[in-house]
């Protein structure tokens, strides 16, 4: 059964909760970074991108720059950008992003739950990031960017979500990409008890977006048990900070790929070759979104075409098989592109469907790329389905929403 405790949250004041919170810094070119940083003197790119700030270059991932990080982040307690909730709270953000509204609540998870398979994984980790990482939380010693969980929707979680939200938020504020974001602290002992021993319950939780930020919290909280023998189970590091949605309030977007050529072949012996595995059907000049599974979207020489799976070439019996990220791998990027390994491939690039079918246009018609395949999203049933098998997805499968914005809510690794 899932283990999500409250936490006495490291936050902005209410009056700067605009200006601090952040996109993730990889979410920015470097002309937009510079002018965040010099603008605005409360955003948390401050605090994880210090260099910008006092102009003293220092190597990524280096002591140096860690410890700049914390230095910074204990810089913006002491001038009171952020303050401290002196109870255990949860805290429920929601998101209105495109007429969608997300609902989740933001606790901690524990690393038990990790290690005993509780927290239900889709994706593989890669040792050297799991490293790096963990190394940035022994140095650094918070959590600033929750992973993003899921679980089965629970109708007592959902009527106390329901009544908290009826209540004031704390924060209410809307981003300049036209996001609004609103908190409620819950701090009533009643309503702490009540949400954690709901989710003492459910019996599994899964990571949708965040599984290197799991890995490496559980490998420093496995290190400091290490270091600490008689520790008890409750320290700080036996956690980390993650938000948790209903599976139905996440949103799976589609997760497409361009490929820099054709692998020497013409437009005519590309499509003949790929017309063996699938029913094709030209569209024109008009947009063109998959519309089931199993259909892909391609976009070719200034033309879009309907590429449909012939039923030989999909086995439904298989969790990672069946995928249209697999599929798409295993019948025409593999065979026909050259392209095996998607992790390191320099010609092939992953666009988010969040982006849509026109950027997929774009990249083409810019000739950076020769052609796009779109593919229609992964079903959270899928998601799981493979998880519970411990199944695991192939690179940039999904897209999940929504996404939180950095330093909204921190969660100290040692107090």
């Amino acid at each position: 059964m899932a283990t999500i405790i409250p936490f006495k949250g490291i936050r902005p004041a209410k009056d700067k909760v605009h200006l601090v919170a952040s996109r993730s810094v990889d979410g920015y070119n470097i002309a937009e970074l510079n002018e965040k940083l010099r603008s605005n003197p409360f955003t948390f790119l401050h605090v994880i991108s210090p260099d910008m700030s006092d102009g003293i270059r220092t190597k990524p991932g280096s002591d140096e720059r860690l410890k700049k990080v914390k230095a910074t982040y204990l810089e913006f307690i002491k001038e009171g950008v952020f303050v401290r909730d002196d109870q255990p709270c949860y805290y429920i953000y929601q998101q209105l992003k495109d007429g969608i509204v997300y609902t989740g609540i933001i606790g901690c998870s524990s690393i038990d739950d990790y290690f005993s398979g509780v927290i239900k994984i889709h994706e593989q980790t890669l040792t050297e990031r799991e490293e790096k990482l963990k190394h940035y939380l022994e140095i650094c010693d918070f959590n600033a960017e929750p992973v993003l969980f899921s679980y089965p929707n629970d109708k007592v979680i959902d009527e106390l979500t329901n009544k908290l939200i009826h209540t004031e938020a704390v924060y209410d504020f809307t981003t300049t990409d036209r996001v609004q974001h609103k908190l409620w602290i819950v701090n009533d002992p009643i309503y702490v008890k009540q949400i954690q021993e709901r989710f003492s319950k459910i019996p599994a939780i899964y990571i949708a977006d965040g599984h290197h930020r799991s890995a490496s919290s559980a490998l420093l909280g496995k290190s400091r048990r290490d270091d600490n023998p008689n520790y008890t189970g409750k320290e700080a590091f036996n956690f980390y900070l993650g938000i948790f949605f209903p599976e139905t309030q996440l949103k799976i977007f589609d997760f497409n790929r361009v490929v820099k050529d054709l692998n020497g072949l013409s437009v005519k012996e590309f499509i003949d070759m790929l017309s063996k595995k699938f029913i094709i059907t030209e569209k024109g000049e008009e947009l063109y979104k998959p519309v089931a599974k199993h259909n892909f979207s391609m976009y070719l020489e200034g033309k879009w075409y309907s590429l449909d799976a012939k039923k030989e070439i999909v086995h439904n019996e298989q969790p990672v098989g069946s995928l249209d990220a697999s599929i798409l791998t295993e019948h025409i990027l593999a065979p026909k592109l050259n392209i095996h390994d998607l992790k390191t491939d320099k010609r092939i690039g992953f666009v988010a469907g969040i982006k849509g079918m026109q950027e997929l246009k774009n990249l083409v018609d810019s000739d950076k790329y020769k052609v796009a395949f779109g593919l229609y999203p992964v079903e959270m049933s899928q998601l799981k389905h493979i998880a519970d098998t411990n199944n695991i997805m192939p690179p940039k499968t999904t897209w999940v929403e929504p996404k939180m914005r950095s330093g909204l809510v921190i969660y100290s690794l040692s107090e």
